[in-house]
């Protein structure tokens, strides 16, 4: 045992610094703009004694309540064996095989759950143009030479960043992890400058000047509020990029590295605005010495670079979860670590956030336009995490009804009162998140639905197999050497592409295997559970494959377990066959003629069966047909 404890000690310490660069890049990054929002963005307020202390002491128990007590402590509790992200915790909740979704809470809180994932994407997009721009922006503080260059080198870094991810999260992060290591270092040493000049600031830890902030201004104070909550966007990565690295990674990171840091840094920055209050135009950048503000420039740039990380990644984990639920056509998915199950790359998805990171750059231009922007989403998609918590809980755990209202209604009121406070952007940028919302969730639901008339109108054109055995008995067709492979989405009938083979070409193969592959609730099926073989009669087998919605339906390393249960099979000696459907949108009842357009071309662009199941090119045989939806 001893052996191995050192070296798993050294593995979670990677792990945690991996964390640092992946997970908390976004949060870690904060400082770099949220208290200068506060008192100079568009809603600014003065930045006095009593409105320093009070801000600074808003944003210290907006980082404990919601980030170490709900996240930390709650939510990532709620994990989908090891699994997290909120179409994770949607399954936990309300697990499609085991509750019935026809319940109008079920309902609700299923449209909820999937509206805050198309949310994640529209935050996924903003993160790295906020984040990279409010670096960059550093090197107009002391001349305005830089001033012209600003969004074309923000552009440049934005492409460099997309380009590595294709090298994967683990990678990526180690290579990241080190530089956040430092990052973190060099703001909580510049934060405890400024706190040791002005130790009085501390005081502001009192959360009685946050209350006596938001009495004394008022409605003024809400909308502060949304420049605070800058503070803690980046949380609901965290729980998203849980499988990249683990529960336990992810705390060791923040309670040692993560919150003491970004801590010191606020209070620093209030130090300094205590003594000056004209810095309020950039006190990140102002509380270093001037000796060092192109050293930190770049070191901002690189830290905000890694902040875009944890939004691309949980992108991706997010995009995987909803293709092995069936909220979205299948895509070509790249696991990218042989360790950490959750480390994954998706090109398209990579390259339409790059493209929509740009646009964004280019028609916002700097970083307070796209602060107007930030927020309204992830305020949104924590409120639907909070009440989805509250039903996980109580199926997880068994929690009463009163024992999980007592934790997560005094979240969901402070995460209501940063939504309420973030809605008064909507007009100035915040409409953007939510049309991206809208966007995704309009193709979430788009394929779900297209996917369930699609199956219900070629059910109408299936045979059961007692029917199919039957008829085979009494016309024996003629019967060829060989096995071969029909893929089907139900078992029980006879799939359509052998009806259309014995149709048009009379035969049969000597062997016939018809596989099944059916996608879980749960993140990972346990290997005694992942085949089933049966055999049928007249030469007939069935074989249904299990799979988690966070692994990979490999159909040939699948097949080689058949031998372990009594069916040797010579890949030397099968084919596969599929059917391809080419869909026809009609005015028929079911979706609206838009959305079966929408559904069409969804479905002609999505990955392949032959591809995203892994079967070798030359053994597919596919027959295609039309379908009227």
């Amino acid at each position: 045992m001893t052996t191995h404890q050192p070296k798993s000690r050294r593995y979670m310490l990677a792990l945690a610094v991996g964390a640092l660069g992946v997970v908390y890049g976004d949060i870690g990054t904060s400082p770099l703009y949220a208290l200068r929002e506060c008192f100079s963005g568009t809603h600014g307020i003065d930045p006095s004694r009593a409105n320093v202390l009070g801000v600074l002491s808003l944003i210290f128990w907006s980082l404990i309540l919601l980030v170490t007590v709900k996240y930390l402590s709650f939510v990532l509790r709620a994990d989908n064996k090891g699994e997290g992200g909120i179409l994770a915790l949607l399954t936990l909740a309300f697990p499609e095989r085991n509750v019935p979704r026809n319940s109008k809470v079920a309902k609700v809180m299923i449209i909820c759950g999937l509206f805050g994932t198309a949310l994640l994407y529209g935050d996924g997009i903003i993160t790295p143009a906020i984040s990279v721009l409010s670096a960059v922006e550093g090197l107009k503080v002391t001349t305005t030479f830089f001033e012209p260059y600003i969004v074309p080198i923000t552009v440049v870094i934005l492409v460099a960043l997309f380009s590595v991810q294709r090298f994967g999260t683990g990678k990526v992060g180690k290579v990241f992890g080190g530089v956040t290591v430092i990052w973190f270092i060099v703001i909580a040493a510049l934060g405890l400058k400024g706190i040791v000049g002005t130790p009085s600031v501390l005081a502001g830890l009192n959360p009685i000047y946050g209350a006596r902030f938001l009495i004394a201004n008022g409605f003024h104070s809400f909308i502060v509020l949304g420049s605070v909550f800058l503070a803690v966007t980046g949380a609901e990565a965290l729980y998203a990029d849980m499988g990249h690295f683990g529960r336990q990674p992810i705390r060791l990171a923040w309670f040692c590295v993560v919150l003491p840091a970004l801590v010191l840094n606020y209070f620093g920055q209030g130090a300094l605005l205590l003594e000056h209050p004209a810095a309020a135009e950039n006190p990140f950048y102002l509380l270093a010495p001037k000796w060092a503000l192109y050293p930190l420039v770049v070191l901002a740039t690189a830290a905000a670079v890694i902040a875009s990380q944890a939004l691309i990644s949980g992108a991706f984990s997010l995009t995987m979860h909803a293709v092995q639920l069936g909220y979205f056509p299948r895509l070509r998915i790249e696991h990218t670590s042989s360790m950490e199950k959750g480390q994954v790359y998706i090109a398209q998805v990579n390259w339409w956030l790059m493209i929509a990171c740009i646009g964004l750059v280019l028609g916002f231009h700097s970083s307070t336009n796209l602060a107007a922007a930030y927020g309204i989403a992830v305020t949104m998609t924590m409120c639907i995490t909070t009440m989805l918590f509250y039903f996980a809980a109580r199926r997880l755990w068994r929690w009463s009804p009163i024992k999980a209202a007592l934790i997560c209604v005094p979240f969901l009121v402070i995460e209501l009162s940063f939504f309420g406070a973030n809605a008064m952007k909507i007009a100035h940028g915040g409409w953007f998140p939510i049309a991206i919302g809208i966007l995704i969730f309009t193709f979430l639901t788009t394929w779900k639905t297209g996917r369930r008339i699609l199956g219900e109108k070629l059910q109408r054109g299936t045979l059961p197999l007692s029917m199919f055995f039957d008829d085979v008995a009494a016309n024996p067709p003629h019967r060829v050497r060989g096995t071969a492979i029909y893929l089907s989405g139900r078992s029980g009938v006879v799939p359509i592409c052998l009806l259309h083979n014995l149709k048009h070409n009379k035969v049969l193969h000597e062997r016939v295997v018809f596989l099944t592959i059916v996608a879980h609730d749960s993140a990972h099926i346990a290997e005694p559970e992942r085949l089933e073989v049966e055999e049928l009669k007249h030469g007939f087998y069935r074989v249904v494959g299990h799979f988690g919605f966070m692994e990979d339906p490999d159909v040939p390393e699948l097949l080689k377990k058949c031998d372990e249960h009594g069916l040797k099979l010579d890949a030397n000696q099968f084919s596969y066959f599929l059917s391809k459907e080419t869909l026809i949108p009609t005015r028929a009842p079911g979706m609206a003629i838009w959305r079966e357009v929408l559904f069409a071309i969804m479905s002609r662009n999505a990955t392949s069966a032959a591809s995203f199941f892994k079967l070798p090119p030359n053994k597919v045989v596919e027959f295609g047909m039309q379908v009227e939806i």
